[in-house]
């Protein structure tokens, strides 16, 4: 009886990880596509070069691969330390969520002021040659999003020291359109612009951040369950 129950719980483990391992290989094939199909698209903050969409995603995917193999091969070899090792990196995945979560909403307004005062910043590297990947992130942001600069267009005034701004601020975009004062540009910041789209979609950023929590809370369930029942059942052969 115990070793069925033993069976039971490691091929659902198995079969949990296996697509947990599958998604972070799948995350990880699109970090490393982004990089390099789109190397030279890299992050708008100047105080954080490397926290590109590319890098996150490979990140992220690096983590979860780890994670869903450990899973796989604590299961199905019903190794002990592989299983408390996954349940390990799944608390401390859980515990470092709590956190960044507690101190983001603590500190909300401060954070909100470092991002616009950063993302100001970033844009005085515009024009220069070392850093085309924010100018493209730029270009990008503001033609899909309509939107034009940090909180108006005229960040970018301050930022280049001259009344211009990109060609992609314009609400009819051609070359050199944003030399042209009397072309009409984008009125509303991009910050402004993302801060009412995770408003008006928060409901669903909730329900797969508690999709999430659930996913990893049946994981470490399923593991320490796992560790339990092999524990004990070989406890009983030995005896």
């Amino acid at each position: 009886m115990a070793r069925g129950c033993v069976c039971c719980v490691k091929y659902m483990l198995f079969l949990f990880n296996l697509l947990f391992w599958l998604g972070g290989c799948g995350l990880l094939g699109v970090g490393v596509w982004l990089s390099v199909s789109q190397g030279n698209f890299a992050t708008l903050s100047p105080s954080f070069p490397s926290l590109s969409a590319a890098n996150l995603i490979v990140t992220l995917g690096t983590v979860v691969m780890v994670t869903g193999f450990l899973g796989c091969l604590g299961a199905i070899k019903e190794n002990k330390c592989l299983l408390l090792s996954f349940f390990i990196v799944l608390l401390i995945i859980l515990l470092a969520e709590l956190i960044l979560l507690i101190l983001f909403f603590v500190y909300t307004d401060k954070v909100s002021e470092n991002a616009r005062r950063d993302l100001k910043d970033g844009l005085v590297l515009y024009n220069t040659d070392d850093n085309a990947g924010l100018k493209d992130a730029w270009n990008a942001i503001q033609g899909e999003w309509h939107c034009c600069g940090v909180t108006s267009f005229s960040d970018w005034h301050a930022a280049l020291q001259v009344n211009v701004v990109p060609d992609s601020c314009c609400q009819l975009v051609h070359s050199g359109c944003g030399h042209n004062a009397s072309n009409a540009f984008w009125t509303r910041g991009c910050y402004e612009k993302v801060e009412e789209w995770l408003d008006d979609n928060k409901h669903l950023l909730g329900t797969i951040a508690m999709c999430v929590l659930v996913i990893q809370l049946l994981g470490m369930a399923f593991s320490m369950t796992l560790y339990q029942q092999i524990h004990r059942a070989g406890k009983k052969y030995q005896a």
